[in-house]
């Protein structure tokens, strides 16, 4: 078969990860798979000044479209990631990292909860994944303390790459309560997560 080049080389790439007829991971509760955005809200500060000097990333707006099944071979490129960058990149306080609070940024070698899954987003989306399908979303742990993760939107439901979990997971087969992502349709916009709150910690592990 000749070797595929230039823009058809890029859809049947894409097709692979993204397709209608791929291998579904098994979700235990339809009601569960997704997570139900309400009203615009406030962009987190790290956030704001991210896309103050990636503006570019900030300015991407979609279409409200179904979210796209992923394939067999999808899922593996996804775990991959999640595993690759959570073992490259040691997690470090932006405060011993750079003397301040908040940064939001691309780690090289270290960084914190929002740095790393900023460069799961970058790497997913350098593999085909849509940027509207790759949201930053803010979490808070059982402990009260607050934690950013990276929510992939599915077919086969919301999926989170944690750098504390090696493994991408459902939802609400995390212990979070989940309080605002990036708009799926504007990726310089957020919005609240309606039933955020709603996650059985006790269903984790199931």
């Amino acid at each position: 078969m000749a070797q595929l080049t230039g823009v058809k080389a890029m859809i049947v790439g894409f097709a692979t990860i993204v397709a209608s007829a791929g291998a579904a991971i098994p979700a235990p509760n339809a009601t569960s798979l997704f997570m139900q955005t309400g009203a615009v809200t406030s962009q987190p500060i790290g956030h704001y000044e991210f896309c103050r000097s990636h503006k570019s990333e900030c300015e991407i707006k979609s279409a409200s479209a179904p979210a796209p099944r992923v394939t067999e071979f999808g899922w593996q490129v996804i775990n991959k990631i999640n595993q690759t960058v959570n073992r490259d990149i040691t997690p470090v306080t932006d405060e011993d990292l750079y003397g301040q609070e908040e940064l939001w940024t691309y780690p090289e070698t270290a960084g914190d909860c929002e740095d790393i899954a900023l460069l799961k987003r970058k790497r997913l989306m350098e593999k085909g994944f849509s940027a509207s399908d790759l949201l930053m979303t803010v979490v808070r742990k059982p402990d009260g303390e607050g934690h950013a993760v990276l929510t992939v939107r599915t077919a086969q439901g919301d999926f989170i790459l944690d750098n504390l979990d090696n493994e991408a997971k459902l939802w609400t087969k995390t212990p979070y309560r989940f309080l605002k992502r990036q708009a799926s349709f504007n990726t310089g916009r957020w919005v609240t997560i309606e039933n955020g709150a709603e996650v059985l910690v006790g269903s984790v592990g199931n």
